[in-house]
């Protein structure tokens, strides 16, 4: 499969998810995006691109700290898009505005926004310095770049218990997208590579107790690992589901199911 073709794979799968991408289970993005406005040192009035915005929880959370800027967020998944488009209309908020546009061809002018994000999204690109470049490249020099990635003890040791399984079965997973910025070494020589300076990572743990191994599952199901999921044969996935969520469910406590969350704040500034 060569990297148009997994493009267009990841594109369909956030096409068919995007209706469940909001739901508690996943609740680790609006908390992570709670925390991006402060890590930028927003002003108020500043122009921001939000890349790969998804149902737009980070342009939301932005946008709520620039009274008199704009969020623009862009996707290339119209799924995503019209989730994110319904949320910002019932938000009532009007400094928002949502495109569909491919990362990897972002159709800006240079130096146009003062800021920019990328949250969970950089690491889905075969070329990553090149992307990070290609965003800070529309960002005003002196404007900051912030990235979010998940730290290397996300979802451990649960999501290690799906992938053996799944080898099991005979899906050979490759390693996880995520996998690829999962340290903060990682993530700043990354940034630094792409020429961004005075880079800075911090960690940010923001995760929580579901209530069982099913909410372990709408995690899965919701999200991008369902491209996982989908490579077994249909008839079988539902067998696959109960004998992970009986493995699962061994490492629940009386308060629930602990799902591990520790996110890398990555920021960079344009020079």
């Amino acid at each position: 499969m060569d990297e148009q073709q997994k493009k267009e794979m990841l594109r369909k799968t956030f096409d068919t998810i995007s209706k469940g991408y909001d739901i508690p289970a996943l609740r680790f993005f609006q908390r992570s995006a709670e925390h991006l406005a402060g890590h930028l040192g927003l002003k108020g009035n500043e122009r921001v691109l939000d890349v790969a915005t998804g149902t737009g929880t980070a342009a939301i959370a932005l946008a709520r700290s620039l009274p008199e800027g704009q969020v623009t967020g862009v996707d290339f998944s119209e799924g995503m898009l019209a989730v994110a488009e319904a949320k910002v209309g019932a938000s009532g908020m009007d400094n928002i505005s949502l495109m569909r546009m491919d990362m990897q061809e972002l159709q800006f002018p240079g130096g146009y926004f003062d800021a920019a994000v990328c949250a969970f999204g950089v690491f889905f690109v075969e070329d990553m310095v090149g992307q990070v470049r290609l965003v800070a490249e529309k960002v005003k020099k002196g404007g900051r770049f912030l990235m979010t990635t998940f730290d290397d003890n996300t979802f451990s040791p649960i999501v290690e218990m799906m992938f053996n399984r799944l080898k099991d079965y005979g899906v050979e997973a490759p390693p996880e997208t995520r996998k690829r910025l999962y340290t903060a070494e990682q993530c700043s020589a990354l940034f630094q590579e792409a020429g961004l300076g005075d880079v800075k990572v911090e960690s940010q743990e923001v995760g929580y107790f579901l209530p069982d191994a099913g909410g372990w599952w709408d995690v899965v199901w919701n999200a991008g690992f369902r491209r996982y999921i989908n490579q077994l044969p249909e008839g079988v996935r539902e067998k696959f589901r109960d004998e992970h969520m009986r493995e699962v469910q061994d490492l629940a406590t009386h308060e629930g199911l602990w799902l591990q969350v520790d996110v890398l704040y990555t920021r960079g500034l344009v020079v």
